[in-house]
């Protein structure tokens, strides 16, 4: 239990030096930005003494690392500055899109680990059989096919059988409407997932299957399903999880243009906003949270390895 607490504690510990210093990098990337903040705010018929004023206001004017303290500042007591003629909150666009390009996202991890896990046991357990070569092929194929390419295919094949554009319905009000607005997007984005973590499954697999233990149980008369299920399974299953948690930045990235070719209200939507009026704040503060939100799941996924395997309490 010792050993427990203090694996969680150090990660628990590292969660906001870490976004802490994906935070700097972000402000720092977009710092160099040759976008005028105050230009785009108030156009360019401003004078240049009321663009002086609002960099004075919104503290432009300052030096980096007391801008920095003061975004930083902002950023922990969810202000993430304004943006618009209007100075309308960053923080009201950026989060009412986070949670669709999260629940993409976690719904493409679902649909990878749903295919790719028990076909890469499958292929282990019938290794260079006709199955395994079949499974084979099917992940080579998956690697080799692009997510946008796959989801512009969706798109023109599902037309008028699935809704692929229009709005997103609210899970809690219509599970059934949504499920249907985000299969599609989901499958395309998962797709070279399932592929890579296909032959990451099956690699792990078949390594565990070679082990001593293995052999020497099966020697002794236990059968083979229950070697497989009790034991195999659950160490061969450390690998894939590490792989699927860098995975999951994959995914997120993905999500951000798959979004905008099925019109989602996510991210994509507000970074496209963004880059295309100008708002150095908005892309600012959209990064900011895809960066945070890709380290809370690798956090969470380096805690589920306990759940998997109990011996890596002792690390």
């Amino acid at each position: 239990m010792n050993n427990l607490l203090r694996l969680v504690g150090r990660r628990l510990i590292a969660l906001p030096l870490m976004i802490i210093g994906v935070t700097f990098l972000v402000f720092l990337l977009m710092s160099l930005s040759p976008i005028d903040p105050a230009y785009s705010a108030l156009g360019e018929n401003a004078s240049q003494t009321q663009l002086d004023a609002y960099r004075a206001e919104q503290g432009l004017d300052q030096p980096f690392f007391l801008r920095f303290g003061a975004y930083l500042l902002g950023v922990i007591t969810g202000d993430l500055g304004t943006y618009g003629q209007n100075n309308a909150p960053v923080a009201d666009k950026v989060f009412s899109a986070l949670p669709v390009t999260i629940e993409l996202t976690l719904m493409g991890l679902l649909i990878a680990v749903l295919l790719a896990f028990p076909l890469g046991v499958l292929a282990a357990l019938y290794r260079d059989k006709w199955v395994d070569q079949f499974i084979r092929l099917i992940s080579v194929v998956c690697i080799a096919m692009p997510s946008f390419w796959l989801a512009i295919l969706l798109v023109l094949f599902f037309i008028g059988s699935l809704p692929v554009a229009g709005p997103l319905p609210a899970f809690s009000d219509n599970p059934s409407g949504w499920f249907l607005r985000m299969i599609l997007p989901a499958f395309a984005l998962a797709v070279p997932v399932v592929g890579q973590m296909t032959r990451v499954v099956r690699t792990s697999m078949v390594e565990e299957l070679d082990r001593d233990y293995v052999r020497t149980a099966l020697g002794a008369g236990i059968p083979k399903s229950v070697v497989v299920s009790r034991n195999v399974l659950r160490n061969a299953l450390i690998t894939p999880v590490t792989v699927l948690g860098l995975r999951v930045g994959y995914l997120m990235g993905g999500a951000v243009v798959i979004e905008i070719i099925f019109s989602l209200p996510g991210m994509g939507r507000v970074l496209i906003d963004g880059i295309t009026n100008n708002w150095v704040t908005v892309v600012q503060g959209a990064t900011l949270m895809v960066a945070i939100a890709f380290i809370v799941v690798n956090i969470v996924v380096d805690l589920l390895y306990i759940a998997i395997n109990p011996r890596i309490r002792a690390v």
